[in-house]
């Protein structure tokens, strides 16, 4: 199994550096969508609520919370504020140079 990882690994290190198979552009899209859901969960957790206690709080129902955070769905901008009002935080704009910085 082990050996069959890393050679699974290796190829989506590969296939991630690879511009012809994903441009920056998409990449950028995905740690976005990484970060934005990894954040999520975890202002989530930290908050100590189940995914039916934020879906209800937000509006939504707990199957498509599930959703959302498993990265099967990307959601539209005003179903993560919907999600993310309730944990106390927002969406915003930040220049890349402050991203790059950090």
């Amino acid at each position: 199994f082990r050996k069959e990882f890393i050679k699974m690994s290796n190829n989506f290190k590969e296939l991630w550096n690879d511009p012809n198979f994903i441009d920056e552009t998409q990449k950028s899209i995905i740690d976005f969508e990484v970060a934005l859901i990894g954040a999520l969960i975890e202002a989530r957790e930290s908050n100590e609520l189940t995914q039916q206690e934020l879906a209800k709080l937000a509006g939504l129902k707990q199957p498509a919370l599930a959703r959302i955070e498993k990265m099967k769905v990307s959601p539209r901008i005003d179903t993560i504020i919907k999600v993310l009002q309730p944990l106390g935080f927002t969406l915003g704009v930040v220049p890349l140079n402050e991203i790059n910085n950090k």
